[in-house]
């Protein structure tokens, strides 16, 4: 497992300071059947007091093109900052984007149909607690009618605390691992049969320290656990792969982020091109022991972009896996000489099969067959968790269409620890 440091996702490309945040959700006209039709869904609600300008937060919102059937083109995002409260909240606004006045607008690009796409808006601390105003975001597509959607967001201010929020990349062939997307464009997708990394990092985007980690994964159906980290226990529920995680020393400083190693293995007899949605959720758990596997390490600049599929306002991050259903060429059969007198030699074969890797068993963990040993901490984790993660597993399928953050604040931390 390995931590890191992420700077603010924003320092790195700040144009502007502008003030903070709030809620209320004003749906979009109906379209045309030739139209981009897109729904945007606030995931962020609460900023922790003390988070500073260098280690923003990113709010975090989703744009949501499963209702249509039309692929979005350059989709845009606009932010309107002026019912925000300046005494309590600052906006940080991204190189790149357009600035009028109290408002910004940045290209976020295509959105395929089928598909959602989250982004964050960087917002830090200036003093105080409570309700922070409001900010109004819309979007908008190149192949769209006008507005498609617009939310009045309400921000809110908490006490110190730690915020634990996921960052997930769609899965394709040939993704780097890395913890961010950056410089990775044009991906193969997943051939049915084949294995592939899954990126993903747990982030906290609070004030205080968050003691010990839990997380955990769901798979779409059609794809499961070809290699997890160790401290995980597999499950199957309702015909979806589970995986169940903790890592009782880790201790994640404001900016610091966690991952781990995870790979999944796409069936064999898997028809569609896309199967959706998956998930990854975090939460801490308020004390920490043992010792954590690695060091913190700083983040790349990569890192620190506002405009990420980081689920920077929220404990839940979404997924989809992309499957390459084209046809695969098959060599012509060579034909063979007629039979003759003069002996002919052994047949040399023209090429070495390779054996696919695949998920391992119900018990799960390790590298697909090798079974993860159940300690007594995994005993627990399925004894004492086991109701929350049966929860999780049914509730996880609504997620897909709306969530809610989560904060959780510590009572017993200090914000300079």
């Amino acid at each position: 497992m390995t931590f890191r440091y992420r700077s603010t996702l924003a320092s790195a490309g700040v144009v502007a300071l502008l003030s903070t945040a709030g809620l209320g959700a004003l749906a979009g006209p109906a379209q045309a059947a030739d139209k981009a039709d897109l729904q945007l869904i606030p995931l962020s609600y609460q900023l922790a007091n003390g988070v500073s300008e260098a280690k923003a937060k990113p709010f975090k919102f989703q744009v949501n093109n499963t209702v249509g059937t039309v692929d979005a083109k350059d989709v845009r995002v606009t932010v309107e900052t002026k019912g925000l409260v300046r005494a309590k909240v600052g906006v940080l606004v991204p190189a790149g984007c357009d600035i009028r006045g109290t408002a910004f607008s940045c290209l976020l690009g295509d959105l395929p149909a089928g598909t959602t796409e989250d982004f964050g808006i960087p917002l830090f601390s200036t003093g105080g607690t409570g309700a922070a105003g409001t900010l109004t975001v819309s979007i908008s597509a190149a192949n769209g009618t006008g507005v498609l959607d617009t939310v009045d967001h309400d921000i809110t201010v908490t006490d110190p605390g730690y915020d634990l929020t996921t960052w997930v990349q769609d899965v394709y062939a040939d993704v780097v691992v890395d913890g961010d997307d950056a410089g990775e464009s044009g991906l193969r997708p997943v051939r049915p049969g084949q294995t592939a990394p899954l990126d993903w990092a747990v982030f906290n985007d609070g004030s205080e320290n968050a003691t010990g980690v839990s997380y955990g994964i769901t798979l779409p159906a059609g794809v499961t656990f070809a290699e997890l980290p160790e401290g995980c226990v597999e499950q199957n529920l309702g015909g979806f792969a589970n995986a169940y995680c903790e890592d009782l020393g880790a201790v994640l400083k404001p900016g610091q982020y966690y991952t781990a190693d995870v790979r999944v293995t796409v069936g064999a007899d898997v028809t569609e091109k896309l199967l959706r949605p998956g998930f990854v959720w975090a939460a801490g758990l308020e004390a920490a022991s043992g010792t954590p596997e690695e060091r913190p390490k700083a983040a790349t600049s990569a890192q620190r972009r506002a405009f990420s599929e980081a689920d920077d306002g929220d404990n839940t991050a979404q997924f989809d896996v992309f499957v390459d259903q084209s046809p695969q060429s098959t060599p012509s059969p060579t034909p063979t000489a007629g039979p003759t007198s003069t002996p002919t030699a052994e047949p040399t074969p023209t090429g070495s099969v390779t054996a696919v890797p695949t998920a391992g068993g119900g018990t799960g963990g390790g590298t697909g067959d090798g079974g993860l040993p159940v300690t007594g901490m995994q005993v627990g984790l399925i004894g004492g968790i086991g109701a929350a993660v049966l929860a999780a597993g049914a509730a996880l399928m609504m997620l897909s269409r709306r969530r809610k953050v989560v904060l959780v604040t510590p009572g017993e931390e200090r914000a300079e620890d």
